[in-house]
């Protein structure tokens, strides 16, 4: 028997495909009454980039800095959330309640993914897929592949519908 799906760990990039996976997402969400939590991942500079910052600012402003970087992303999310209720869902609050957090997160996108799947007892995945260049058919993106191999469960992979153009931080289409 198949384990009914109750939490999902929406994993967010802010590209333009996550908008079109997040329809999957409350798709499913609503059809097994679940909850979703959106989880968007700041992805932590190498060793040399960081030495290169604390050069020019000190620690307790990189953390500051962070801490902001956090706060408008959150607030990125929120507003978005709100356009695709309004556009979606005509306003309907079943939408927003159907979110129950929104997490930001510093480190490896894969590893976050699945530790945050972990440590909420996730039922499922859900992430857009990327499309790169000429070989677009043959690899998914290393995000996604990293997820893929190491996930104890379901991960939903939805990829971009046809005809449409990878962008980020492009028009109101691009609501996550």
């Amino acid at each position: 028997m198949i384990p009914d799906i109750k939490k999902i760990l929406f994993a967010s990039d802010l590209s333009r495909n996550a908008f079109h996976a997040f329809r999957y997402a409350m798709k499913i969400a609503t059809k097994f009454d679940a909850k979703i939590t959106i989880l968007h991942v700041l992805e932590e500079v190498s060793e040399d980039a960081q030495l290169a910052i604390l050069a020019y600012i000190d620690e307790e402003k990189r953390k500051e800095l962070f801490k902001d970087r956090t706060a408008a992303t959150k607030e990125l999310i929120i507003k978005r959330l709100a356009a695709f209720s309004e556009r979606e869902y005509k306003n309907l609050p079943e939408c927003v309640e159907t979110v129950d957090s929104i997490k930001i997160s510093e480190g490896y996108p894969a590893d976050e993914i699945l530790k945050l799947a972990q440590e909420l007892h996730c039922d499922a995945i859900i992430m857009g897929a990327h499309k790169k260049g000429i070989t677009s058919y043959t690899y998914l993106g290393s995000v996604t592949q990293r997820v893929l191999q190491r996930a104890r469960k379901p991960v939903f992979v939805i990829p971009l519908p046809e005809g449409t153009v990878k962008g980020i931080l492009g028009s109101f289409e691009k609501l996550f």
